[in-house]
Order: C-alpha cells, then structure tokens, then sequence
C-alpha cells in the first residue's frame, strides 16, 4: 500500500460517481484520510468555472483515492485537476462566529462579510478530555413557558424539541 502523506500533491480526477469523486495521485503520494482536495476547471473548456473541495474518505490502493465533494459536482469530468490542500477542513471558532452563518467549508453564506477570527479546527477533531468539559447542572431556558415549567432541559445535553401550528 502507497504512502499517505500530509504535503500538497497533483491529481486527477478518474471517476465522478455523484458526490464520490475518485482521484489518481503519483503512487507513495496519496494525501491521507480527511485531507481537502480542490478540483478546478483549469484547462478544461467548461460553460461555467469548477472549483469543487472534496475530502479524502478511502484509500483504494495504487495511488487512488475517493473522495466526497462538498459542494455539487455537476460538470467534473475525468483528467480534471485534482491539489490535495494537505490540510484538512477547517471552520473558524471563536466570538467572532456567534450569530454567523457558515457553511461545511466554513465560508459565510449570511451576506455579512468574512468573519473575522485567528483560530480554526478541523472539522474531524477528537472530543475534549472529560477534565475540559463542564460538570455543573444548569437549567435550559428554551423561553417556551409551558416547556420550560413542565418539560425542563439540562443544558449541554441532546434534546428534540419539535414545534407546529
């Protein structure tokens, strides 16, 4: 089995299957599992421009990878160019955040400009160690009366909380 590595690294695309995208890397070269790979158009003659991140979710053997796009792949065709960012997704944290509408690449779709922020995490992070999480017992203020005397929610808890006319 070829090498993954973490560096960026020239592809191309071999076989679009609806969001799984298959892509040949030099053999030794594969990026590894979870590392963001930008599909463009370049060079091909194409009615409207490609730029599609995908991310590496198997590793098929002799230098092919597949992989998920992120975004919709109408128009991948194979020999398409294929970078492997080296890198995995990331999202921006912080204040700064609060309020936003981001989408899966971690870019704003709320018309409100870039958000600002120095820290980011990759989408596939392990879960903080139980000495970091908070143990009190607080109260979820859901600001539903009836809810909130009859049916009260712990926070940092999962709850369905279903609403209808």
């Amino acid at each position: 089995m070829s090498e993954a590595t973490n560096t960026q690294v020239i592809g191309k695309v071999v076989q679009v299957a609806g969001p799984a995208v298959d892509i040949q890397f030099p053999e030794g070269q594969v990026p590894v599992i979870y590392t963001a790979v930008r599909i463009t158009s370049e060079g091909f003659d194409t009615p409207f421009p490609i730029d599609v991140t995908a991310e590496v979710m198997q590793h098929l053997g002799e230098g092919r990878v597949r992989t998920v796009a992120l975004q919709p792949t109408e128009g991948l065709v194979r020999g398409m160019k294929a970078v492997s960012l080296g890198e995995p997704i990331t999202m921006p944290v912080g204040k700064q955040t609060l309020g936003r509408v981001l989408n899966v690449l971690g870019q704003p779709v709320d018309e409100m400009g870039p958000v600002q922020t120095e820290k980011r995490y990759p989408i596939h992070r392990p879960a903080p160690p139980f000495e970091e999480q908070s143990t009190t017992t607080e109260m979820f203020e859901t600001g539903i009366k009836v809810i909130d005397l009859l049916e009260p929610y712990l926070r940092g808890g999962k709850i369905g909380l279903f609403g209808g006319a």
